[in-house]
């Protein structure tokens, strides 16, 4: 014998694994926010919820039967998991939220009938665009996005907006993470970014192409509260051809403008 202790529960010849501090909360948490990750899917498999969460399968089990039996997780028909109404149901009890989404949409259905393409009202939420409505037509083009959802600013329309009129300190934490390159045209250097952001700001509109998902392209615009401050996005998801529509530019600019006027919002001298 080596003298060595065994890893207690671990088979013989196998890594133990490392230890998980995490309190039972804690780990509740992760399971929730493995559903915040970006994901092609609304539902993912136990397995693929104990790897976003960093759990053994078995934890997860355990605390996936908690979260559905409260009504947080929905089990479906194929074995997934998706989220359940009751989260939804206290998410939409946000005052912020729940205001914005209101005042928007009528905005935001105008905008929609007017291209029957993907349109997203979206806010600035750590690192991330929250994504508080989504209005699609059943010809658009397939995107990832979905209402509830999370999805990184560097990358998208409504999220490039959200950074560019960020306070200072959260573009300068923003630019010093590893930023992930999804596609070829996802633009990831720190440098070419606060350019970009300037363009945005000094445009007052987003533009992007193919840096999400393949085949997609973006037009987005800020929306301001009384005070001036910019407090969502707005934003349309068309098919990528070979050149931005002008028109499409103007309906967003013209929801973004008569959301934030719905808001409160009044330009200088208007």
């Amino acid at each position: 014998m080596s003298g060595k202790p065994a890893s207690r529960g671990v088979p013989e010849g196998e890594s133990p694994l490392p230890v998980d501090d995490r309190s039972v909360a804690a780990r509740l948490f992760a399971i929730a926010d493995a559903f915040a990750k970006p994901s092609p899917a609304s539902a993912l498999s136990l397995s693929a919820i104990a790897e976003r969460a960093g759990l053994p399968l078995s934890t997860t089990h355990r605390l996936v039967a908690e979260w559905v039996a409260w009504g947080g997780l929905t089990r479906l028909d194929d074995g997934r998991y998706s989220l359940g109404m009751r989260l939804w149901e206290l998410g939409v009890q946000t005052p912020t939220a729940r205001n914005l989404r209101t005042i928007a949409l009528p905005y935001l259905e105008d905008l929609y009938e007017s291209s029957r393409e993907h349109v997203h009202l979206a806010i600035l939420d750590g690192h991330d665009a929250l994504y508080l409505e989504k209005l699609s037509g059943h010809s658009a083009v397939h995107i990832i996005s979905r209402v509830g959802g999370r999805l990184p600013l560097h990358s998208t329309g409504v999220g490039l907006v959200l950074l560019a009129f960020a306070p200072t300190d959260v573009i300068q934490s923003y630019l010093a993470t590893s930023l992930q390159r999804f596609l070829p045209q996802t633009v990831t250097s720190p440098e070419e970014l606060r350019k970009r952001l300037a363009g945005i700001r000094a445009q007052g509109v987003a533009l992007m192409s193919e840096e999400m998902t393949s085949g997609s392209s973006s037009v987005a615009a800020p929306i301001r509260d009384r005070t001036g401050q910019v407090v969502a996005a707005v934003s349309t998801v068309t098919r990528t051809a070979d050149r931005p529509s002008p028109e499409q530019e103007h309906a967003v600019r013209l929801a973004a403008h008569g959301i934030s006027r719905a808001l409160g919002y009044r330009r200088a001298g208007a």
